[in-house]
């Protein structure tokens, strides 16, 4: 008996042993072809934003497609047979509604392009029931999917509606500025995906050279491989490119240049450049030193401690002066570009909260017993397994964009248009009101050279 026994726990350690084997033999292999699916898929990704705002545009919605269609996979899959067999027009009823919602989330984008863009002035007339005509796909929708309803599977199918509504949650909703972002200047969309992309990176090399060596506990529960040091140090990585990547990016006008033309052979962006993206001189404000260890305030270059004396005056504190006080620590930067201190906000939004898309994708995965949402890329399994960080940032650049960055101001072509909305009476009350400003001195000559 006891040897019957001593040969099982033989075996099940023989087995043990010849899987780490065989997973330490596969490791090489693994990490080859996610580098190489990687540089691929950079590649791609340096060649759609070579060719311009509309291919990149095109290679979004084919990514959004690709994502949905992953997403709702996980459930058709499991539960086939009993859709297959039971549920009338279930897949067209879920790629319907991702119609509508492409539809009219983009379709307020759409409008405002053809709005600031003088060549694309015909398609107003249509654009104008861009609305409606989402209203009626919305309703003609709905119809349908209650029309399919069966009684015997009534529970089921609500869920999988559920299902199909978080999905497009996800992907459209979480999505929704991204195309914004693209035509606002490529650095917003740029930018972001290259931190998401270090981060992601950085996490899984921190993770493998320290994971496990300073803080034993996993970050997230139901996904052991996620590491605090890995974590910790895609941070600190991530927080250094983005200091130094939007300031790189900042020298071109490809990057930083908005524009609001479709074409398909772009040329050369010239614009006026965003003070944002020039240099400058900025005084750091002294509260924030005072969120900060005074040892490591001391590490920081080009630092000014600024004392008190004895008659309260403030001046740059004199060594071995008995008779002076720390007040505070000064520091102004030069030849600083203030685009990185919004890069330093979106690379701290990708380093801690973006993440947890990741999270989420992870959950999804193992609910559902699954390694991979798909296997189109080698290395790194399917579009969902490397956009899952990128649905959030892609809506924290837009928020932040319309927030700190976007002023308000109006193209010309859209300000024409809107003009020519007018009635004839508000037409005439327009002009004087320009008129009024321009005699009243609260703008110069030159700002209104047609106005006589």
């Amino acid at each position: 008996m006891s040897s019957s026994l001593d040969e099982a726990v033989t075996s099940e350690e023989e087995v043990a042993i010849l899987s780490v084997r065989q997973h330490d033999e596969n490791r090489p292999r693994k990490i080859t072809s996610r580098v190489l699916g990687g540089l691929s898929l950079f590649s791609v990704f340096t060649a759609s934003i070579y060719m311009g705002h509309a291919v990149v545009c095109v290679m979004v919605a084919l990514i959004e497609v690709l994502l949905f269609r992953e997403l709702v996979r996980v459930r058709y899959s499991k539960f086939f047979a009993q859709i297959q067999d039971t549920i009338p027009l279930f897949r067209t009823t879920q790629w319907l509604w991702f119609t509508v919602a492409i539809f009219y989330t983009y379709g307020d984008f759409l409008s405002d392009v053809i709005q600031s863009n003088s060549k694309m002035h015909y398609l107003l007339p249509y654009v104008q029931y861009l609305p409606t005509i989402s209203l009626f796909l919305y309703s003609g929708t709905l119809i349908l999917t209650i029309s399919t309803l069966q009684r015997e599977q009534l529970k089921f199918q609500i869920n999988q509606l559920c299902w199909t509504i978080l999905v497009i949650l996800v992907t459209v909703g979480q999505l929704k500025g991204i195309m914004h972002n693209i035509f606002n200047g490529f650095i917003w969309y740029v930018l972001p995906c290259c931190l998401v992309f270090v981060n992601d990176i950085m996490a899984y090399v921190s993770g493998m050279l320290w994971g496990r060596k300073f803080i034993q506990r996993p970050l997230i529960s139901f996904s052991p491989n996620k590491t605090w040091e890995g974590f910790i140090g895609a941070i600190v990585f991530t927080m250094i490119t983005a200091w130094y990547l939007s300031r790189f990016l900042a020298q071109f006008s490809w990057m930083t240049c908005p524009t609001n033309q479709f074409t398909l052979f772009p040329s050369e962006l010239q614009c006026r450049m965003d003070p944002i993206f020039l240099p400058a001189q900025v005084r750091v404000p002294p509260q924030i030193f005072d969120l900060l260890p005074r040892w490591l305030v001391k590490l920081i270059p080009n630092v000014v401690h600024i004392c008190k004396n004895s008659d309260n005056r403030l001046d740059p504190c004199v060594s071995g002066n008995a008779s002076q006080t720390l007040h505070h620590f000064e520091l102004t930067l030069t030849n600083y570009y203030p685009i990185q201190m919004h890069a330093l906000w979106l690379g701290l939004f990708a380093s801690l909260v973006a993440p947890f898309g990741g999270f989420l994708a992870s959950a999804f995965k193992r609910a559902y017993g699954l390694k991979d949402f798909a296997s189109i890329i080698p290395g790194h399994g399917g579009v969902m397994d490397r956009m899952d960080c990128q649905f959030l940032m892609a809506l924290c650049t837009w928020v932040h964009y319309n927030t700190f960055v976007k002023l308000a101001s109006v193209s010309v072509p859209k300000l024409v248009y809107m003009y020519t909305m007018l009635t004839d009476q508000d037409k005439l009350e327009f002009l004087e009101a320009i008129t009024h400003l321009r005699q009243d001195g609260s703008t110069s000559a030159a700002e209104f050279p047609y106005v006589r």
